[in-house]
């Protein structure tokens, strides 16, 4: 049974706004980080952005100062305000929730993203 829900997407133009939407059917509040994450065709996925449980935000450089993340762990609901929308950004988005960390190198450690949601497609047209 799949644990996050997106919803959003679609076909819009370039410099045009969409909003995704990924609905937890658990507390927000178990995960120590939800992320968005996207993949276009012959790429490797890249994470867009991440909100950590103590608030802690970070963007992928080639979405900083047009998209925007946030959280309502009232709805157990995640969100993706994406701006200025430009081709480049056309692409399968997925939310991710994490509720552990494992270690890539001695001494560090990144955030352990186990449950996905389906995917929803963006697709810019310019």
């Amino acid at each position: 049974q799949a644990q996050l829900e997106q919803f959003g997407g679609g076909l819009v133009q370039a410099g045009g706004s969409l909003k995704l939407t990924c609905t937890s059917f658990t507390s927000t509040k178990t995960y120590i980080s939800m992320a968005w994450f996207r993949q276009a065709p012959g790429k490797e996925r890249e994470e867009v952005a991440h909100i950590e449980s103590g608030g802690v935000i970070a963007y992928g450089d080639s979405v900083k100062g047009r998209f925007t993340i946030s959280k309502d762990n009232t709805k157990n609901t995640l969100y993706l305000q994406m701006n200025s929308l430009i081709s480049e950004d056309t692409a399968m988005y997925y939310c991710a929730a994490a509720q552990g960390l494992y270690a890539t190198t001695p001494g560090q450690v990144r955030f352990e993203y186990t449950l996905w949601g389906q995917g929803t497609q963006v697709t810019v047209s310019s």
